[in-house]
């Protein structure tokens, strides 16, 4: 499997049985390696409705018939606007073309009336992969870790919206992922963050190994 970041929040994870594209805030993004126009997903994972998460997943979805899998209140929001849509809720797991999605709890603002933000756990070619969404810490966390074995954990460290540094290493030693890719930080200076710090301290402190991946890198994961 291959993880491109194009900054921000936004990931775009190829299973080999389907390219899964995560938050896709691409236009108006000022670290955006590419625009909407040059993605084509198959499906489109939305941890919730804020303009830097739902960004342009509805024009992606229409243009490429991509299925966005998000919580039910901003599936219907989607549905209504023209995108194929599926709508889950936090804890539910369901099965696709590529795989396995658990829906996971997130501490942070829906975005849309009546809805919860959420993460995701992505189960695909023997490969377990956490994308947190915009959350703070919780200690539920743990049991993320005992319902599914981590391989990458993808998690927001740039503060003030979201976990900061000391919060998301606390992350990494509840979750104990192998890998972990940091995002949602030094896209404005609000959320200016130190991943070098973050990448010192996981490592000091755990056995998990971080990768920090700038827009437009890469990496292959091994399943």
């Amino acid at each position: 499997m291959k993880i491109v970041f194009h900054g921000h929040a936004c990931f775009e994870l190829d299973t080999g049985k389907g390219k899964l594209l995560f938050d896709p805030y691409l236009r108006d993004n000022p670290v955006a390696s590419i625009g909407p126009e040059d993605v084509n997903p198959d499906y489109i994972l939305v941890s919730h409705g804020h303009f830097d998460h739902l960004g342009e997943a509805v024009e992606i979805a229409r243009r490429t018939q991509a299925l966005i899998i998000t919580t039910a209140e901003l599936a219907t929001k989607c549905s209504e606007e023209g995108a194929q849509a599926h709508g889950m809720h936090i804890g539910g797991c369901r099965a696709f073309d590529f795989g396995r999605v658990r829906l996971t709890p997130a501490l942070h603002g829906a975005g849309v009336p009546g809805g919860h933000a959420c993460g995701f756990i992505v189960v695909t070619g023997g490969y377990t992969t956490y994308f947190a969404g915009d959350t703070g810490l919780f200690g539920d966390m743990r049991l993320l870790a005992e319902l599914e074995s981590i391989d990458l954990a993808l998690l927001p460290i740039g503060d003030n919206f979201t976990m900061g540094v000391i919060d998301a290493v606390l992350a990494v030693k509840m979750l104990d992922p192998k890998l972990v890719i940091p995002y949602h930080y030094n896209t404005w200076p609000l959320i200016q963050a130190d991943p070098l710090e973050f990448k010192r301290e996981v490592e000091r402190q755990t056995t998990a190994k971080v990768e920090i991946v700038q827009p437009g890198g890469e990496l292959t994961l091994e399943g």
